[in-house]
Parts: C-alpha cells; structure tokens; sequence
C-alpha cells in the first residue's frame, strides 16, 4: 500500500480541482438530472455504451468522484455508493447537489492512490476521468485491485492512446499527425495547464492491470452517436473523434 505522505501531483491537483470546482457545479447538475447515464466528452448513452453492463449493485466505490453524479446514477441503480476525491471544493458540490437532488451517500476526502479502506471493502470500483487520468496508474489500480473483492469489478474511462498522442502541446484541437513517442509514455504535463496527468499505452496498461490481480473483459472504444453534436472540451473536434477513438474505457475483474 502507498504510503501516506501526498505525492507533489496529488497536491498539485487538488489546488487546482479546488480553484476550477465553481465552474463544475452547474455542469454536476446537468449530470445529476439525467434519467440515463452518459459518458463522456461527447455524452455517449449507457444503452450504447454498455459500462455497466456487469454492474450487479453491491458496494461501490468512485474514485475521483467530482460532484458525485456517477454516484448518483449508481446509487439509483441500487447501489450503495462511496464518493471519493481529492478535492474538498468538489466534495462541497457533490454535497450540494446531494441536497438538491435529495439523495444522499457518503462523501470521503481522500486521495485514489492511498484510500483510507480496509482490504476487500467494496463489490465494484469505478471512475470516469477523476482517478483514471489525474492520479498515477502504478499507485491507484493497485489501490483499486487491494479494496475490491474478489471477482470486483474495475470499470474506468478516460482519453484515449490516440488522443494523447495527436494533441498538440498547445491548446489546439487533436490532430492527424502524431504529436510525441508512444513509447514511455506516463507523466504529462502541459503548458497552459498546471496539473499533472498520466496516460499509459495499451500494452503498458495490460501489464500494470494483470500484475495488480485484474484480468481484461473489454477495452471499448468510444464514438460520438450519430446525432452528437461538438464537445465543450477543445482538445478534440466531432470530425476527429468519428474517425478514432478519443475516448476509452476498460472493464476488468478482480481474479
């Protein structure tokens, strides 16, 4: 288990989730209200998508929960839900949209890579963007791996290999040339972003999720429907992502 002294990303992520939380309350919101799950940049059904699929109630635990609305959605869906992230300004949204939404679960200020949960604690893990980009893969998907069940399942969706290797280092939208090495690809940092990301290629991954006790079911790549319209996030235009894959999720289960 990591230990518990913050690593200089965790904390320099959580300044920064702190000062960007008011700008997410309203789109938490949106997400809360929303009678079908849907992920992603570009807002995918879960009717098309299938991350849940598998999912079979149980303890769940969300790790980079934000405002907490994939908690909700679950929590819906008969589950009991645990919020976790590394930002108390989120947590404070999270909190509010519980009020307004009427639904309640708890709400734990900790960070992915060192969770404050005994071993085998939960049934099923999962995290959209949060945990799966903004904390590092060798410390959170062993921490996911030690607090999941045997048989638990890891569901997580964040960019795709493609995407991080065709967006420029600018504030540009993704291009059709690639922009860095795939190989050793891990740590990125932007210029006009002072947070940290992590971002694996396949192979890499396969690796750290089979050494961790995981075992592959699906890898989905993800494309806008066809009545999607462009994504509020820059990086990528709708034209790019019909052609390749700008997001990916990957469920895997505990053996």
């Amino acid at each position: 288990m990591p230990d518990n002294e913050p690593m200089d990303h965790v904390r320099r992520n959580r300044t920064i989730w702190d000062a960007w939380a008011p700008d997410w309350l309203e789109r938490g919101e949106h997400a809360w209200a929303k009678t079908e799950p849907c992920w992603g940049i570009h807002q995918i059904p879960e009717s098309e998508v299938g991350l849940l699929e598998k999912y079979s109630q149980g303890k769940v635990i969300e790790l980079g929960c934000g405002t907490g609305y994939v908690s909700a959605w679950l929590s819906r869906l008969g589950g009991h839900p645990i919020g976790v992230d590394n930002s108390l300004a989120q947590l404070s949204n999270a909190h509010q949209l519980q009020d307004r939404f009427d639904l309640s679960f708890p709400l734990v200020h900790a960070d992915a890579e060192c969770l404050p949960f005994v071993d085998e604690s939960f049934d099923f893990a999962i995290s959209e963007y949060g945990a799966a980009i903004w904390c590092d893969p060798y410390r959170w998907i062993p921490e996911a791996a030690r607090v999941l069940r045997s048989g638990g399942r890891l569901v997580f969706l964040g960019n795709s290999t493609q995407v991080m290797l065709s967006v420029p280092d600018d504030d540009g939208p993704a291009t059709t040339l690639l922009q860095r090495p795939q190989f050793g690809m891990y740590k990125m940092e932007w210029d006009d972003d002072p947070g940290v990301e992590f971002h694996l290629s396949h192979g890499d991954r396969i690796r750290l999720l089979r050494q961790s006790g995981f075992e592959v079911e699906e890898l989905i790549e993800l494309y806008p429907s066809s009545d999607s319209s462009e994504s509020p996030y820059t990086y990528v235009t709708l034209d790019w992502a019909r052609k390749w894959p700008a997001e990916e999720a990957w469920i895997v289960r505990k053996t």
